[in-house]
């Protein structure tokens, strides 16, 4: 699948995407493509699994998918017109462990 974004060079396979670097439109290193988020009936990439990502931007170095309209150009590197400030993991509270009823006696 040939890939093409405004401001990048053609790419023969979207696979030569993995594996580079990634940077914000400040310069910021972001992480590695690892994978991509393929929509199979549109033969279309959708966006890109970024990890080893950087601590400064993204809480916890977790990996995250960043959707392909944020990119800004690829060449030997990505670069994004769009990344946010930082990237916090959402916490989901802990279920309230239920009493047990009193033992009969």
């Amino acid at each position: 699948m040939a890939i093409r974004s405004q401001g990048c060079r053609m790419l023969e396979e979207a696979s030569e995407l993995i594996g580079l670097q990634v940077y914000t439109s400040q310069g910021i290193f972001l992480g590695n493509v690892s994978n991509l988020v393929v929509e199979v009936d549109e033969n279309k990439v959708q966006g890109l699994f970024i990890s080893n990502t950087n601590p400064l931007l993204v809480e916890g170095s977790k990996s995250v998918n960043v959707p392909y309209r944020w990119i800004s150009s690829i060449g030997d590197i990505i670069l994004l017109k769009y990344f946010p400030k930082r990237v916090a993991v959402k916490r989901t509270p802990k279920p309230k462990a239920e009493k047990a009823p009193p033992a009969s006696e």
